[in-house]
């Protein structure tokens, strides 16, 4: 389990699905049995001292209205697609539960930063954003040949690293059937690379749960 401070207040806990039905009655030992309320995102939980907790659906999952549901659901192997993609670098995979089944990674050289000024540095620019369209429309060919196929099979496709790598790999018009299938979340990501795309599995699949404690009670 991973936690990080969550904007807004609160905290984000990445729980693996197998072990969500366990961190519910942990949360309820510690707060007293919650109430439990069907949101958009998946479920709310307000036990009686004011802590919440807000779980979010998995992507491909379906949505619940208890927690026996959305554990039964978020512990269900469904079939999604993944694309992690940084400039000059794309890895693709297709995973059913946490096994990834289909996988292949790209990486093509695209020219760093250059401390040169007038003339130079603007050559370099653009010889810089050249590279990095040519490595994005490869990684667009790479996920038609691999993601396209499987488009009708898929519960979800999972994103992660640059937001606007992402963008541009997705606005080939030849893979607009993915994108209702893409989740709302992007994965925070390395350089992709095969172990980065084993990991993103596991973390495409964990539930994620906005934590926040009781309010501190009034002198």
């Amino acid at each position: 389990m991973t936690s990080r401070p969550a904007a807004g207040g609160g905290r984000w806990v990445e729980v693996d699905p197998a072990r969500v039905g366990r961190w519910v009655e942990g949360f309820a030992d510690r707060h007293g049995p919650p109430t439990t309320t069907a949101r958009e995102y998946g479920l709310l939980l307000t036990a009686p001292d004011g802590a919440t907790a807000e779980l979010h659906t998995p992507p491909g999952s379906p949505a619940s209205g208890d927690v026996a549901a959305f554990v039964a659901a978020a512990g269900t192997p469904y079939r999604i697609g993944l694309l992690l993609a940084r400039k000059g670098a794309v890895a693709i995979g297709v995973a059913l539960g946490a096994e990834l089944v289909v996988s292949k990674v790209d990486t093509r050289y695209v020219q760093g930063r250059t401390a040169a000024g007038g003339w130079s540095q603007h050559r370099f620019a653009r010889r810089r954003d050249n590279q990095a369209k040519a490595a994005l429309g490869d990684a667009a060919d790479l996920a038609v040949r691999l993601l396209l196929p499987e488009a009708a099979k898929l519960a979800a496709l999972v994103c992660g690293g640059d937001r606007r790598a992402v963008d541009t790999v997705l606005a080939d018009r030849r893979l607009a059937p993915l994108l209702p299938l893409r989740a709302e979340r992007l994965l925070d990501v390395p350089e992709p690379r095969h172990a980065v795309l084993v990991a993103a599995v596991s973390a495409a699949w964990a539930v994620r749960i906005r934590l926040r404690d009781p309010a501190p009670a009034a002198d």
